[in-house]
């Protein structure tokens, strides 16, 4: 549930981003002016479309993954787990890179992505708990099956 809630938060935030670069807004509540100096920056886009975009749609299917793993019949699914381990580890991937290129290249700070960068920090590690609870739920469960079975040494 917390993921879900963590993820609905990150799709506000990069909208609210996206509709800036898009020209929609006017300004952005920043504070610093950094936030229009990396939006604004040739780095602002990626393949065609905004970096926000991009985050929408990241954040969007977090937040589909982590409301499918509160459904009853996916709620024991290590696939569904390890997925959003590999699409959060992406997001901080792609985040690291983007935060490389503020600090380094742009030389500007936007508190919005800073703010993002967080969310999808605490996105990954909470998919990485979730994922290490299943493992040790399905290693439990199969030595309590190894226990529960007799035992059929020198049986045809």
């Amino acid at each position: 549930m917390l993921m879900a809630l963590v993820s609905l938060v990150g799709i506000f935030v990069a909208l609210y981003l996206t509709l800036y670069k898009l020209g929609k807004i006017g300004t952005l509540a920043c504070g610093t002016g950094g936030c229009e100096t990396v939006q604004l920056s040739r780095w602002g886009d990626f393949l065609g479309l905004p970096v926000a975009a991009w985050g929408v749609g990241f954040y969007v299917l977090v937040f589909a993954l982590a409301l499918a793993s509160l459904q009853s019949r996916f709620a024991e699914s290590r696939a569904l787990a390890l997925a959003l381990v590999l699409v959060t580890g992406w997001g901080v991937a792609f985040t690291a890179w983007l935060t490389y290129l503020e600090l380094f290249v742009i030389n500007a700070i936007c508190r919005w992505c800073v703010g993002s960068a967080a969310l999808v920090v605490v996105l990954f590690v909470l998919a990485l708990l979730d994922w290490r609870e299943m493992r040790n739920a399905g290693a439990l469960s199969v030595a309590r099956c190894a226990q529960q079975r007799p035992n059929r040494v020198g049986r045809p």
